[in-house]
């Protein structure tokens, strides 16, 4: 039987193209995503690349061939249909292997998901609690791997953790670095914490592409800080830069993490831009923000404790 792969927010952009790449490394890929229609498209365009001749979901069902993808729907920012997820993929007869947590959203004006700040939820909670859902299933079929998507944002964010929200106002992206930043903290942690389990951990740096977050909400000034703005057309370039390259490209990290040889065996390591480790944020590795993100992960979205032995390798 060969591997599964999970791919969350991969109907589109840097997630599509890592659904892409891990079908063509021989996975069978599930991408999840909100939106049925996209849904079937990246489908489409995943079987046709990996199978040209029999192109089209329904052609290789027909053949008796298995699909190369499939699409499941979840809003990755309800934390009730992200448990539904993971209760679906670890009810499935097949060995889930590589789990790319590619989800992420930045918003220009504050939102709330289920009374909890949005960003926080779709960046951070969401990823966090289909891993620790999932980590059963793939500690039985491991060795596997957990690749989570960070960002250079996270040199922009508040460190402060002692609740979802930071003090002071409301900006965009620094926000979303921040949650970037609880996420990144939270990988490490959980790679020190499986080290010497069928399970590794990385974190995916994909340095930035043009894509559906991107696309527009960089050029507001209101999603950085006063002092920031203040510097506005440095600033913007700067975004411009960073968010021009193609979304195949960006996926190179994730692609690496979840299937280089190479880094079989190792784990807690961050998959630079150019799909090669580069050293962590250093603050993603403070005691103090560690234990702060574990508290608010455990408060914010808890999850029913497990034997540790079930995770040996």
């Amino acid at each position: 039987m060969g591997q599964t792969a999970l791919v969350t927010a991969g109907t589109g952009g840097i997630g599509l193209e890592t659904a892409l790449g891990l079908a063509k490394a021989g996975f069978s890929v599930i991408v999840v995503g909100r939106d049925p229609e996209r849904g079937e498209r990246a489908v489409e365009r995943i079987n046709a690349a990996v199978r040209p001749s029999t192109a089209g979901a329904g052609n290789l069902a027909g053949l008796g061939i298995p699909a190369a993808a499939r699409f499941f729907a979840a809003d990755l920012g309800s934390l009730d249909e992200v448990r539904g997820l993971a209760d679906r993929i670890a009810a499935l007869d097949e060995p889930l292997t590589v789990l790319v947590n590619n989800v992420g959203a930045m918003f220009p004006d504050k939102q709330h998901r289920n009374g909890v700040e949005a960003s926080f939820v779709v960046n951070h909670l969401s990823p966090y609690l289909l891993t620790e859902l999932l980590l059963p299933t793939l500690a039985a079929h491991g060795p596997s791997r957990v690749v989570n998507v960070t960002s250079g944002a996270v040199r922009v964010a508040k460190r402060v953790f002692d609740e979802v929200e930071p003090p002071g106002g409301y900006y965009g992206f620094h926000w979303y670095g921040r949650a970037k930043l609880a996420n990144l903290t939270y990988t490490l942690d959980l790679a020190e914490r499986l080290r010497g389990t069928a399970v590794s951990v990385f974190a995916a740096d994909p340095g930035g592409a043009a894509t559906d977050m991107t696309d527009g909400r960089m050029g507001e000034p209101r999603i950085v800080s006063p002092g920031l703005r203040l510097l506005w057309p440095l600033v913007r370039r700067t975004f411009e830069r960073a968010t021009s390259g193609p979304a195949s490209v960006a996926a190179r990290p994730s692609i690496v993490a979840a299937t280089d040889e190479s880094l079989t065996g190792r784990t807690g390591l961050v998959i630079g831009p150019k799909a090669t480790p580069v050293p962590p944020f250093p603050r993603a590795t403070d005691p103090r923000v560690v234990e702060a993100v574990r508290r608010l992960s455990e408060r914010h979205a808890p999850v029913a404790q497990r034997d540790p032995d079930a995770l040996s390798s």
